[in-house]
């Protein structure tokens, strides 16, 4: 039967006293690089972003390429960090771009972890989120997903379609992964400065402070977007930063892991492109017509930290988040 005509859902909105040892030996010293790195990586992020508070906000022409821009401003400054600060000549190598001594097999290997652990935090999100009432959830008539293929069909002036939601799914999973891959490249803008070289260089605190200090820095830099009513429309200012800080502190944790393990940026780049291009999952399996409040259901809200905090608890109990020196 076809959803011609029925509305798709909506988004609403103690320290230690020596260098701890990294794949390429004892991270440098000191707190002035990580300082430079964070001054340098929110200055830049509010600059490059300052065109669309001039020409329209989110609904700018320039939203895209501003947005991609902005996502490449971490990485700007871990090199700059790295290279004028730290004085690391293997810049690339620090910040885990290359990984010499490393087998590309097993690098390959934590990215497709990455890939599915990414795909499936987002997808429990959805159920727990039912669970708790905060989600209006419809899997079984999957109406969201049918709206959208509707609206779909009719922008492109073509009529309503009776396609088996089987297909339907396989096709938008295919279009998930397609999606992580090409989300990969201006993830790892980030990832250069979040997973590449804040986290790393703030083990030295311990693994839980590292989790969490680089997860509300990662947090507060979206600031210049979330302000804007980006992820959280119809929430605060302080509501939605506050949310941002709470997915970034434990998804954080995810993509520390299988940086530190893998000894490669990569897979947290594959991991954090597969969590932006599963985000819409959320309008598929929510029912046509449905408001989606992210903060309070989705990997964006309370209710979709839930599992993977769980999993960062896990991981830190058994020290998953320190360097592995296996080769």
């Amino acid at each position: 039967m076809s959803a011609a005509g029925t509305a798709r859902p909506t988004l609403d909105s103690a320290p230690a006293t020596t260098p701890r040892r990294t794949p390429l030996g004892p991270a440098p010293t000191g707190w002035r690089g990580p300082v430079v790195f964070v001054v340098v990586a929110f200055g830049l992020s509010w600059l490059v972003a300052l065109p669309l508070y001039l020409t329209g906000g989110l609904a700018s022409p320039w939203f895209l390429p501003v947005s991609l821009l902005v996502m490449w401003t971490p990485g700007l400054a871990a090199l700059v960090a790295v290279r004028a600060v730290d004085g690391e000549r293997r810049a690339w190598t620090r910040l885990g771009v290359v990984s010499p001594g490393r087998s590309p097999w097993r690098i390959v290997a934590w990215a497709g972890i990455a890939l599915g652990v990414a795909l499936a935090l987002v997808l429990v999100a959805l159920p727990v989120g039912a669970a708790l009432g905060v989600y209006p959830a419809d899997f079984a008539g999957m109406s969201g997903l049918r709206a959208l293929v509707d609206d779909q069909l009719a922008a492109a002036g073509a009529p309503p379609l009776e396609i088996p939601l089987a297909v339907l799914l396989v096709g938008q999973a295919v279009n998930v992964v397609i999606g992580a891959v090409i989300n990969t490249l201006p993830a790892l803008g980030e990832e250069l400065g979040w997973r590449g070289y804040l986290f790393p260089r703030l083990l030295r605190l311990g693994t839980v402070p590292a989790v969490v200090v680089s997860g509300v820095v990662w947090g507060l830099w979206h600031a210049p977007l979330l302000l804007l009513g980006y992820n959280y429309p119809g929430a605060s200012p302080l509501v939605a930063v506050a949310a941002m800080c709470g997915m970034t502190i434990v998804l954080g944790g995810v993509l520390a892991w299988v940086r530190m393990r893998s000894g490669s940026v990569w897979p947290a780049a594959v991991g954090h492109g597969a969590i932006n291009a599963a985000a819409g999952f959320s309008l598929l399996f929510a029912q046509a017509g449905a408001t989606v409040y992210t903060t309070q259901a989705t990997i964006l809200g309370w209710s979709g930290w839930i599992v993977p905090a769980v999993l960062v608890v896990v991981l830190v109990a058994r020290r998953g988040l320190r360097t592995d020196p296996a080769r």
